[in-house]
C-alpha cells in the first residue's frame, strides 16, 4: 500500500502554528436536524496531555446522525460532530511523549490510558481514569478548544470532533498507526468497522462453526458479519426489512436472510428459532432499538445463547425482561461498546489483517466526496443510500 503524502506546504506550515490558535474550516451543527454550517473556527493549541491533529479525511457514522437530530440532553449546540477520522499530529501539549509531530494517528472515542485497573485488565475496555461519557468537553481539562469567529464556545463530540480541518484530542484517545494505511480505509477503524468486528471477535468471542444472527444490515451489522466470518462462523443470518441490503451483505459473509415482514403471523424470533433448530449461538442487535434487543434475546438458544447490544438507542430507552425468563433460560445479554476493543493494542491487530487482505474494508466505502459536501453525506445516510461516506479535507 502506498503511503499518503500530505501537501508539503501544509507540513512546512505546521511548525509555524505550534502553540498558536489555528483558523480553519469546520462543519458546525447549530440546531438539531438542520443542515451543518460550513464556517471558519478557531482551534486552540493543545493543553497538557492533548494533541492537535490535522484531519486528512473523516467518515460519517450513524451516531453522528443520531446526535445531529437529538434535541434533549446529552445533545447540545453549537457542536462539532464527527468521530471517525484519520489525521496527522500538528503539535502536542505538555507531557505527551507517545506521539510526535508528523505521526499518523486515529482519534478514537474510547479512552485507553493503559494505567488504570480496567485498562490493564483483559476483561474490559472501559477506562476508569476517564469513564466514557457523551460530554461537550475534552475529558482531562473539562473545557473546549473550539470557538467561532465571534468567540462563542463550540462543543466537542465523543472526544474527537472530526468535522473540522483541525481538532484537539486527548492522548488517551489517540492510537498511532502506519502512514502506509490508505486514509479512506484507516478512518473506518475509528468506530464502525472496529465496533462490529470487535463485537464478534472480542465481546461475543464467536467460535468456529457457530450460528450468528445479525439484526440490522447497516455498516455496524455488516462489520459484525465480517467479524463473524473471520471467527469462522458457519451460518451468518442477516435480518432486515430492506431487501436491497441482502446482495451487499453477501460480500461480508452473510449466508442467509430473514425479512421480518415475510414471517406471516410468526414473530421474527420464532422464525429464527425454527430455522436454527432451537436458536442461534449469538444474536447481535445493530440498529439501536430496545425492541430488537428483545427479539435478539428471544432468538438465542437456551442454555448458552448470547444477545449482544451494539446499536445505539435514544437516551432513556429501557429493556424489559421477566426475572423468570432470565432465570430459566440460561441466556446472556451483553453490551458492546467499541466492540470491546482496547484501541492501542487491538487496532494494530485489525490493521495488520487489513494489510494481509484478510479483512474486507473496501465494500464499506460506498461514497467519497469533498468535506464541503458533508450535508450530502448526511442526506445519503439518512435515506439509507450509503454504508460509509468518506469526506476528504483537501480534495
Amino acid at each position: 500500500m502506498a503511503s499518503y503524502q500530505p501537501l508539503k506546504e501544509k507540513v512546512a506550515g505546521e511548525s509555524q502554528t505550534r502553540g498558536k490558535p489555528i483558523r480553519c474550516r469546520a462543519a458546525v451543527s447549530r440546531k438539531a436536524g438542520e443542515p451543518l454550517v460550513m464556517e471558519e473556527v478557531m482551534v486552540a493549541p493543545p493543553m497538557a496531555g492533548e494533541v492537535r491533529i490535522r484531519i486528512i479525511c473523516t467518515s460519517l457514522c450513524h451516531s453522528d446522525l443520531t446526535f445531529w437530530k437529538l434535541k434533549e440532553p446529552p445533545a447540545c449546540f453549537p457542536r462539532i460532530l464527527g468521530h471517525e477520522a484519520v489525521g496527522v499530529v500538528e503539535s502536542v501539549g505538555e507531557n505527551v511523549t507517545e506521539v510526535a509531530e508528523g505521526d499518523t494517528v486515529l482519534p478514537i472515542f474510547i479512552p485507553d490510558c493503559g494505567e488504570c485497573m480496567d485498562c490493564r485488565s483483559e476483561k474490559s475496555n472501559l477506562c476508569s481514569k476517564f469513564p466514557f461519557e457523551i460530554s461537550p468537553w475534552l475529558p482531562r481539562h473539562k473545557s473546549s478548544r473550539f470557538t467561532d469567529l465571534k468567540g462563542e464556545v463550540l462543543y466537542h463530540f465523543l472526544n474527537v470532533s472530526s468535522f473540522s480541518e483541525y481538532t484537539v484530542v486527548d492522548i488517551d484517545n489517540i492510537t498511532k498507526i502506519s502512514p502506509a494505511i490508505p486514509p479512506n480505509k484507516a478512518c473506518l477503524f475509528s468506530c464502525g468497522v472496529s465496533t462490529g468486528v470487535g463485537a464478534a471477535w472480542r465481546t461475543a468471542k464467536v467460535e468456529k462453526g457457530s450460528t450468528v444472527v445479525i439484526f440490522g444490515l447497516g455498516a455496524i451489522g455488516l462489520a459484525v458479519a465480517e467479524g463473524a466470518r473471520l471467527c469462522g462462523a458457519s451460518r451468518i443470518i442477516g435480518v432486515d426489512t430492506n431487501l436491497e441490503k441482502f446482495d451487499v451483505a453477501k460480500k461480508f459473509g452473510v449466508t442467509e436472510f430473514v425479512n421480518p415482514r415475510n414471517c406471516g403471523d410468526k414473530p421474527v424470533s420464532q422464525a429464527i428459532v425454527e430455522m436454527t433448530d432451537g436458536g442461534a449461538d449469538y444474536c447481535f442487535e445493530c440498529v439501536g432499538f430496545a425492541s430488537l434487543v428483545q427479539d435478539a434475546f428471544a432468538s438465542c438458544r437456551k442454555g448458552w445463547g448470547k444477545a449482544i447490544m451494539v446499536g445505539v438507542d435514544k437516551p432513556g430507552a429501557m429493556l424489559n425482561f421477566s426475572s423468570v425468563e432470565m432465570l430459566h433460560c440460561g441466556k446472556s445479554v451483553m453490551g458492546s461498546i467499541y466492540g470491546g476493543l482496547k484501541p492501542k493494542s487491538h487496532i494494530p491487530v485489525l490493521l495488520q489483517r487489513l494489510v494481509d487482505k484478510e479483512l474486507n474494508v473496501d465494500n464499506f466505502i460506498t461514497h467519497e466526496m469533498k468535506f464541503e459536501d458533508i450535508n450530502k453525506a448526511f442526506d445519503l445516510l439518512a435515506k439509507g443510500k450509503s454504508i460509509r461516506c468518506v469526506m476528504w479535507m483537501d480534495k
